[in-house]
């Protein structure tokens, strides 16, 4: 699919991670100017490179999710270097799959609820300030997931950050659509390969086998539906989630239903 962001200011978070990447290199494609931001200083450095970025054409930011200090300077960056974004997608996210609630630990919970839930908010809330400063009528993304609204044993925390993300991104686009500000989210297929948060061969083979579409996410599904929600195609649209996801979270599916028996 086709979309036009030249020049367009894009940050994006969790850029050296396999969505991340994804939605970066479509965002290039398209022309926009990115913001690559991830806490694995080594892999961000080549990142530009590996996208083929050039020079003046990217900014990049080493942020710990964890810390508002962190996240702070990251703002602080884009203000200087673009005054303000037109567009934030808030993907970086882990996901620890902890075990009985009776046995998580406090570091995990916490971990998932900085990185998945605070981070999104303390981002959405300074580069929308940036915007209305700049009088920017921008559009932020917050990359969501099924889990927010089916719940998994052994990943109570993960799905409560998800959901909690799909009320964050309504009160967001509730409170800054008079300011010309869209907010919606993106729930991306299952895709294997996070460094930071690591699968085994059997999970990832048992959560193929429950994908109705019988495959896992492309390497353009997500990015295809975060950069129509960005255009002026979708002008009309805030408060929503695009589950793009094979259908995976509509319900329960049986591969094995059509078989002869």
């Amino acid at each position: 699919m086709k979309f036009d962001f030249t020049d367009k200011k894009v940050v994006i978070t969790g850029a050296a991670g396999v969505i991340g990447r994804r939605i970066a290199t479509d965002f290039a494609a398209a022309g926009a100017l990115l913001c690559l931001s991830d806490n694995r200083a080594k892999k961000l450095a080549s990142l530009p490179k590996e996208l083929g970025l050039k020079k003046g054409r990217y900014l990049t930011h080493a942020t710990e999710l964890t810390d508002a200090r962190s996240i702070g300077k990251l703002t602080a960056l884009v203000a200087m270097e673009w005054k303000s974004p037109d567009i934030v997608v808030n993907n970086a996210g882990v996901y620890h799959r902890t075990g009985s609630v009776l046995k998580i630990s406090t570091e995990a919970y916490d971990e998932m609820m900085d990185v998945n839930l605070r981070a999104p908010f303390l981002i959405s809330r300074d580069m929308a300030n940036l915007m209305v400063k700049a009088k920017v009528k921008g559009s932020i993304i917050n990359i969501s997931s099924g889990a927010a609204r089916r719940m998994g044993m052994g990943s109570v925390p993960y799905c409560t950050s998800k959901t909690a993300i799909d009320r964050l991104t309504k009160g967001f686009a509730l409170e800054l659509a008079p300011l010309g500000i869209r907010v919606n989210a993106v729930e991306p297929g299952f895709a294997a390969g996070s460094e930071v948060s690591l699968l085994s061969e059997e999970y990832i083979k048992g959560m193929l086998s429950r994908i109705p579409m019988g495959r896992a996410s492309g390497p353009h599904d997500a990015p295809n539906a975060i950069l129509f929600l960005c255009s002026e195609a979708a002008g009309f649209i805030t408060g929503a989630t695009l589950a793009v996801d094979g259908g995976n979270s509509i319900g329960t599916f049986n591969p094995d239903f059509y078989k002869k028996k």
